[in-house]
Order: C-alpha cells, then structure tokens, then sequence
C-alpha cells in the first residue's frame, strides 16, 4: 500500500484545467479545500445490481462506509480515463470494460472539495476485491440500497450519487435494460 498521505495530487479549476499539484494530505486537511480531481464507477451487473466498496478502516475519509464500486484520485499528468482504468484494476480487479461517463459535478465535505466524474458499467465479471484498497465487496440490489439510506452506512457521496445520478428509470433508458 502506498504511503496516501504523501500522494500528489493535482489540482483543477471547474472546468477540470489543471493549476498546480499538492499533497493528499493537503487536500484532505479539511482547511485548504484544495480542488483535485476524482473518478468513480458505479459497477452494475446484468440483473441491474449495483457493486459496493465498503472502505478499510485505514482510509483518511470515510472509514469502514460502503461506497462506490470504485473510486480514486487522478494522479498528476494522467487522464481521466486513465485514472479510471487503473483504479478498476487495482480496486476491482476488472480490465478491459466499457464505461460511459454519467456525470461530472463537485463534491464538498467537511474534509475536501472534489471534481468528480462519476462513470458506470454492465459487466457480467465479478469484481475482485484489493485487500490494501478495499476491505470487501457484494452486489446490492436499489431496493436493499435504498432501505439503508441516511443510517450512516454509507459514505455521504455514494449517498448523493444514488440519489442523484443513478435513479432506476433512468439507467434503464440509458442502457436497455
């Protein structure tokens, strides 16, 4: 496992421009509120359920919540489709998929402030979990997700994107489904 809080990150205007690069531990300081760019992938498999993260304990945000399939930092001078790829690899174990970006929005917490580009995927692989990323993993179904909402299972972003970007009806349209 690497050392995150002496990771680069870099760091983005609105538009996802970059403006310079700083330390993980900088951006996570809850003070800075340095904007750094991140990727996520929501995982659904066939019959429509979603893969969930649940974070390791070791992690400076958001601790032991279940999340996103898979989520990380851009490092500096790679693209954003890069970063997703690599972190499906290393966070899921899964290489070549196809992915279609869903949305890109800014996240703010207590503890940062993020550009998100929130992507999704159909895949009938089960995703294998990296023990130095993620402590396990499982398919839920929406109706299981939305029965443990706003009990502080999980992560506060996941919450938004369920919410926000990943409503049934819709990925239906989007994807046949």
């Amino acid at each position: 496992m690497t050392d995150q809080k002496n990771e680069w990150l870099p760091l983005v205007d609105e538009d996802g421009n970059v403006k310079g690069k700083a330390l993980r531990s900088e951006c996570h300081n809850g003070k800075s509120m340095l904007f750094h760019p991140v990727v996520h992938l929501h995982i659904l498999d066939t019959e429509g359920k979603l893969f969930l993260q649940k974070r390791v304990m070791t992690k400076d945000v958001q601790p032991g919540k279940w999340d996103t399939s898979v989520g990380g930092h851009v490092d500096p001078g790679e693209k954003i489709e890069e970063a997703l790829v690599r972190e499906t690899r290393e966070e899921a174990g899964l290489v070549d998929f196809k992915y279609k970006l869903v949305k890109k929005y800014i996240w703010q917490s207590d503890v940062e402030r993020e550009l998100v580009h929130s992507f999704i995927t159909i895949t009938n692989k089960l995703p294998v979990t990296n023990p130095d990323e993620v402590e396990t993993g499982r398919f839920w179904s929406f109706k299981e997700i939305e029965g443990n909402l706003s009990k502080g299972l999980f992560t506060p972003n996941f919450e938004y994107e369920f919410k926000a970007i990943l409503p049934v009806s819709s990925l239906r349209q989007q994807f046949h489904w």
